[in-house]
């Protein structure tokens, strides 16, 4: 009996021990020994990918409502366009401060409700939620916050964690957000089997001993987990690195992160090759802390800041699988409502309609973290940008997913599908071998049948001004237009002929040479087959407002300078003209009108004639007719008569043309400060300023740059700019130049290294070691740059990310091919005295 007795105990024992380690059976996910996050039903690894999202809360909130917007309204959109692009995950910080008092009461509120329809809305779509209840700051931004009378109004980020009476409230308003019941589901989140995880705070900023953080953890845990809370539980770890070990001495499942890799809020659209800042991400944590190797790891925010391009984000996504990630969620998918002003969060901005390539390349990023698989490396930048069925390009601003049922792609490609007769799905811009559209917006096929396709177009897209510029809501960045457009499809199963259907059932004859389209969702039937749309419920209506017949909208940036003989293409985006006319005056080639021409979408494009391509200043406008027949100049934006006795004093854009032998301007003090990033660890030890400087006859701008640090602490100070589109203007004198000139002064023993970076990310450095403090031309030629590793700048977030690309090397520096400038100053650690350095020009010569 005693042995019976003993196996028995055993047995519960081993059965306790694994259901402590499984969870229980209604709880769809699991962490199990190793920190792999599993489903309970299989024991197969599960991962997750979407997006944050912000409408029931503090400026999402508020925005909506200054619009007249029913919030409502906006989720439904938003959360079906979620489900379009194939989303599974969804994460945002509860704004506490919004439904708490200052004792952590929860309070049954307008947010709360909305919080909870949202919840309700994703579950429809499929779509999984992980819940971090505590943000612990002011509802404001961009505005000013308010004083809501929460605890977070009391306590900032730091206090709250060390303060008793705010732990004391954070534990109370954890017990009863977790005792809630979701008015729309009817269960508590911990019953939801949507809900699959809960993070306990957002970028929690730790101080005090590091016993503290520890308890600090366990008790928000602890709290969290008396309400009959058995999921899995994560808690931040790269906000505050230094609290690493303790964090991890606390009883949690997983620990979260983020990722910034191009820095936040530049106030412009950054340019250039952001791939080598998401050659791989970096966790230190595992070599130094053994047991948080046990632990799942989730992504809670991701973004490429400030970037427009639609080629990063699988990247990113194969760099988290590379590190063991399980869930990533960007932050923030901007609502549809507010996207054409991006004034939510200025820095981010993807939406499905108003950054089409942006929003498929998160599509296809999705796909990508769910099929990678987990810890594998694909190499190192560049091949890396080839992995799996997934392909991204800087060149081509293209990301891509090629298997044998889907096809998804976020601009123009000539790529072949792997097995076209074996598409199920086709997502896309622009034109590919199995689409011809001459819209700028997004569109989606899906196979619904043999002979049956479903089609759904959304409006084209027009940019009107930088999205990532310091935001107001009252302008808009960029606009949707509804216009008529054609497409050609090579599509399995439609071959010989087909009807298209729209949602009311109207057919019109499709084929192979094309058919018209305007947004909405369409029906494409092969001929002979017998097919009734099905009646969606729901759909979306877009805030699509008609271009009136006597208005035209342009833009378009010009080249500063080109190079004599050489080609000019002038390119304009134009929406509701008739005709464009570019009118071209040059002091001696005379004046001269050419007919722009219509390219796909919005753009119209016209060389400039090889006549007037002498040097000088060449000075342009465009002038369009509306559809009304009225006439409207650029850039003045005016409409009337050009030529008229009354017509206002013409402005225009200017293109200066230079002998080829002129040198290739890379950077100008006086015109280029705002145009640099900066980096250094210590603004109180390192200083970047502008100043003048006296050069007879004249007075010229300068970078005053000094550098105080001791040698053996000195971290750098560095800048760079983005010096594409100045290169590539001037490509034939950029690629029979020699030699780089570096107008400059330096204290006596200081040093400057000058990088020069290719759009490949190989990076070439040369030094000038300063001798005397005279203002003079410091002449560095091409042939001493040597192959270094490229500076990650603006400078990735966390900080523990690499600040270096490894050395990326190509047969020759080819200065034809340069996009960046990147000075460093200082000349690495040597020198213990004082740097002090003005900077004047440097150029290709």
């Amino acid at each position: 009996m005693r042995i019976l007795t003993l196996i028995l105990l055993c047995v519960l024992t081993a059965a306790s021990g694994y259901a402590q380690k499984k969870g229980p059976a209604a709880n769809p996910v699991f962490v199990d020994k190793s920190g792999v996050l599993k489903w309970t039903a299989t024991g197969k690894e599960a991962q997750f990918f979407g997006v944050n999202y912000t409408v029931p809360f503090a400026f999402g909130y508020r925005s909506h409502k200054a619009l007249g917007i029913d919030p409502e309204k906006a989720i439904d959109a938003d959360v079906y366009h979620m489900g379009r692009l194939g989303f599974d995950a969804f994460r945002v910080h509860v704004w506490d401060t919004e439904i708490a008092d200052s004792a952590g009461n929860l309070l049954q509120n307008e947010h709360l409700r909305l919080f909870d329809y949202l919840l309700y809305k994703l579950k429809e779509q499929g779509i999984k939620i992980l819940i971090t209840p505590l943000a612990f700051w002011g509802n404001g931004y961009p505005e000013p916050d308010q004083n809501t009378g929460s605890f977070s109004s009391i306590w900032n980020k730091q206090k709250v964690l060390v303060t008793e009476a705010a732990i004391k409230a954070q534990e109370r308003y954890l017990q009863q957000f977790f005792k809630h019941v979701n008015p729309y589901t009817k269960t508590t989140y911990g019953a939801d089997r949507d809900v699959i995880a809960m993070e306990i705070n957002n970028e929690p900023h730790h101080s005090g001993p590091q016993q503290g953080a520890t308890n600090y953890v366990q008790r928000m845990a602890a709290a969290v987990r008396s309400t009959g809370w058995t999921k899995p539980v994560f808690y931040n770890i790269s906000e505050s690195p230094n609290y690493a070990g303790a964090v991890v001495k606390a009883d949690v499942d997983g620990h979260s992160f983020q990722w910034y890799p191009t820095g936040l809020v530049a106030n412009r659209t950054l340019q250039g090759n952001y791939l080598p800042h998401v050659d791989r991400y970096a966790i230190p944590f595992g070599d130094t802390i053994a047991a948080f190797n046990k632990r799942a790891k989730m992504v809670y925010e991701f973004d490429a800041g400030d970037v427009l391009g639609s080629y990063m984000y699988p990247a990113m996504a194969r760099a988290f699988r590379g590190a063991g990630f399980q869930w990533a969620t960007q932050f923030a998918y901007d609502p549809l409502y507010t996207a054409h002003a991006n004034t939510e969060y200025q820095t981010h901005y993807v939406n499905i309609a108003y950054t089409p390539g942006k929003a498929i390349s998160l599509m296809i990023a999705g796909h990508a973290f769910r099929n990678l698989p987990r810890n594998r490396s694909y190499g190192t930048y560049p091949a890396d940008t080839v992995f799996g069925a997934f392909r991204v390009s800087y060149a081509q601003d293209l990301s891509e997913m090629n298997t044998g049922e889907a096809f998804l792609y976020s601009n123009n490609t000539a790529t072949q599908p792997v097995n076209k007769a074996a598409l199920r799905q086709v997502a896309g811009v622009g034109n590919s071998p199995i689409v011809q559209y001459s819209g700028t917006g997004a569109y989606f096929l899906d196979k619904v049948n043999d002979g049956v396709w479903r089609l759904e177009v959304l409006p084209d897209v027009f940019q009107l001004s930088d999205p990532f510029a310091k935001a107001s809501p009252r302008k808009t960045v960029r606009r949707l237009v509804a216009a008529q457009r054609t497409m050609k499809l090579q599509l399995p199963g439609l071959d010989g002929g087909f009807v298209v259907k729209d949602a009311a059932g109207a057919p019109q004859a499709g084929s192979s040479a094309g058919f018209s389209v305007l947004p909405g969702v369409y029906y494409l039937v092969k001929n002979g087959t017998t097919y009734v749309p099905e009646q969606k419920a729901f759909s979306v209506a877009y805030p699509v407002a008609a271009l009136p017949a006597d208005s035209v909208l342009l833009t378009h940036t010009p080249a500063l300078y080109a190079d004599e003989g050489g080609s000019l293409q002038i390119a304009a985006q134009v929406a509701g003209a008739d005709t464009v006319r570019l009118e071209l005056r040059h002091p001696q080639a005379g004046w001269q009108t050419v007919m722009m021409q219509q390219q796909d979408g919005f753009l119209y494009t016209a060389r400039v004639p090889q006549q007037m391509m002498q040097s000088g200043p060449l000075a342009y406008r465009i002038l369009t007719t509306a559809r009304n027949g009225m006439t409207w100049a650029f850039p003045s934006g005016i409409a009337g008569a050009p030529y008229g006795w009354d017509a206002l004093p013409a402005q225009t854009w200017q293109t200066v043309i230079l002998p080829k032998t002129a040198p290739v301007s890379l950077f100008q003090a006086a015109t280029d400060e705002a145009a640099i990033s900066v980096f250094t660890t210590n603004w109180q030890q390192n200083s970047l300023q502008y100043g003048a400087a006296t050069q007879y006859p004249y007075i010229t701008q300068v970078m005053q740059v000094s550098h105080t640090e001791a040698a053996d602490k000195r971290p750098p100070l560095a800048w760079q700019m983005f010096v594409g589109n100045q290169v590539q203007q001037r490509s034939q004198a950029a690629a029979s130049a020699s030699k780089v000139g570096v107008m400059a002064q330096g204290s006596p023993g200081s040093a400057v290294q000058l990088h020069l970076v290719t759009a490949t990310g190989a990076a070439y450095t040369a030094s000038i070691n300063f001798t005397d403090s005279t203002m003079r031309l410091y002449e560095l030629p091409l042939s001493v740059f040597k192959p270094t590793e490229m500076l990650l700048l603006p400078r990735p977030y966390p900080g523990f990310q690499p600040l270096h690309l490894s050395l990326v090397r190509e047969s020759r520096l080819a200065p034809e091919r340069i996009e960046l400038l990147q000075v460093v100053v200082g000349d690495g650690g040597k020198q213990t005295s004082p740097v002090k350095i003005q900077l004047q020009s440097i150029a290709l010569q």
